[in-house]
């Protein structure tokens, strides 16, 4: 039996969705607070959140009102952008273990503000959200910032919306539901990191 406030390995993959491999690197770099409990690795969930807290990024301003912070060149910021709340959290937390610095929208609209009052390396965004959907957000930064690397990540393909989507020179395009791995290697591609096989 575990200790209430403990998560045992297991737990951890399906909590922070992402690979053994990926948690035995973080604790091994001492990224990932874990204690060891005989032959197990146990993880106290307040000190998992916690450690995911100092880790994701700080939330933009009120839109309007320009980010002055200043940035940390050396973590690239990425805007997730889905109307999905669960894909958000698993996209944020995964690219967040990653070390990358992470913002989200929950919709097209909100993904223009934040993409005008701040600066981002990369955007990954749906395809099919209410309002403003993801092919208008990406012509939209097509138009003042035609470098930005660009992933789509949606459940909802067609031949036609692939099409557009690499006509407007998009970097990635993975169809839900897609496996951790594959998100966090099509973002390293997209801003030009070495990707390990």
């Amino acid at each position: 039996m575990v200790e209430e406030g403990f998560l045992t390995t297991d737990e951890v993959l399906e909590y922070l969705q992402v690979n053994l491999r990926t948690v035995y690197r973080l604790i091994k770099a001492g990224k990932i607070p874990a204690v060891r409990v005989g032959r197990q690795w146990r993880f106290r969930k307040r000190d998992i959140d916690a450690w995911l807290e100092r880790h994701r990024a700080p939330r933009l301003p009120q839109a309007g009102v320009a980010d002055r912070q200043p940035r940390n060149k050396a973590r690239p910021r990425i805007l997730v952008v889905d109307d999905e709340a669960s894909i958000r959290e698993v996209l944020s937390k995964t690219l967040a273990l990653a070390e990358y610095d992470v913002d989200v929208a929950n919709d097209g609209s909100s993904a223009l503000e934040r993409l005008r009052s701040g600066e981002y390396d990369l955007l990954i965004t749906d395809l099919k959200m209410p309002g403003v959907d993801g092919l208008t957000v990406i012509r939209e930064v097509r138009r003042s910032n035609p470098s930005m690397p660009i992933i789509i990540v949606t459940g909802y393909s067609t031949e036609a919306a692939a099409i557009e989507a690499i006509n407007l020179g998009v970097n990635g395009y993975l169809t839900k539901p897609f496996r951790v791995p594959r998100i966090l290697a099509a973002a390293a591609r997209a801003l030009g990191e070495h990707v390990g096989v």
